[in-house]
């Protein structure tokens, strides 16, 4: 993996904050193309590990995957730079449109912005569910509980949090055995 300086690594997080409309989800395949494939400043696993993570601590999923990546490519200073650049440019830009979004919110190109930056922010998505299922270790145990969480969010319409909290159970638990069952335990 190479080097990179605490300027570079503030400017790459600010462009990400910058072209991240839509979240966390969106930004998993900005920083995958950047940091992964161009740059190779971290690798693919790592990226996967840290939003993961990210999904699973309270807060913004994009300023926790900057601090889990400036972490590993500066430690401390790194995580503290990563994470200031990415909240930079959405901080400001929403300081201004809150200036002026009474006199601008009825204004059809405004209108016409959020509609086209909706639609590319689902395709975003889907890319980022792409990501993930091509990089997930998939096995029985994988599917079943996908299938698990599919019905209980889709059909029997449960709270995501607490599924999300009983299938990270389920899963400790599932690791645990797998653990035991390997080393006999």
């Amino acid at each position: 993996m190479k080097q990179v300086s605490l300027f570079k690594l503030f400017f790459l997080f600010a462009k990400f904050g910058a072209i991240a409309l839509g979240g966390g989800f969106v930004i998993l395949p900005i920083i995958k193309r950047e940091l992964v494939d161009k740059r190779n400043l971290i690798s693919n696993n790592d990226l996967m590990d840290y939003f993961a993570l990210s999904q699973s601590l309270p807060g913004i999923i994009a300023a926790n995957i900057s601090l889990f990546t400036g972490y590993k490519l500066r430690g401390i200073l790194g995580a503290l730079v990563a994470m200031f650049g990415v909240v930079f440019v959405p901080f400001w830009a929403i300081v201004i449109i809150a200036t002026f979004l009474s006199s601008i919110s009825g204004n059809s190109y405004v209108q016409g912005i959020f509609w086209g930056v909706g639609v590319a922010v689902i395709a975003l998505i889907i890319l980022t569910a792409r990501d993930i299922w091509r990089n997930a270790k998939r096995n029985l145990f994988f599917y079943i509980i996908f299938l698990l969480a599919l019905v209980s969010l889709l059909i029997l319409n449960f709270s995501p949090i607490k599924t999300i909290i009983t299938l990270v159970i389920v899963g400790v638990l599932y690791k645990r055995f797998e653990y035991v069952r390997r080393e006999g335990k």
